[in-house]
């Protein structure tokens, strides 16, 4: 069972920075496509980020230009780096990962991110 835990959120004022992590276990790495999700009390989980296997990334487009989604495969590590944020990117932010092959997927349990305007 693969395991997903993030770290990096928190109280950040807007127009700041904040850097989410999300490390994997328990899975070969480069057999996921990863992916950032936020939600809201009362919305849907949208997706925020995508990273495929080998590196090519989409972005919703309500944070394009502003956050940068990465992969380190030997930290078997996720990134998302947020600039500019504005106080409607507030929700629990949430990692996936697909794998490849098997098309199993798999959550983090979140990391809530707060921008204060």
């Amino acid at each position: 069972q693969v395991q997903l835990v993030e770290s990096g959120g928190g109280l950040v004022q807007a127009g700041g920075s904040l850097r989410l992590s999300c490390a994997a276990s328990r899975t070969v790495f480069s057999t996921l496509d990863m992916g950032w999700y936020r939600q809201v009390p009362g919305k849907q989980r949208e997706l925020v980020a995508r990273i495929t296997r080998g590196g090519t990334t989409n972005y919703a487009d309500s944070v394009k230009d502003r956050f940068t989604c990465s992969r380190d495969n030997a930290k078997k590590t996720v990134y998302l780096e947020m600039n500019s944020l504005k106080p409607e990117d507030t929700a629990v932010y949430y990692c996936n990962a697909r794998n490849y092959f098997s098309g199993m997927e798999y959550w983090g349990r979140g990391t809530l991110v707060t921008v204060s305007s």
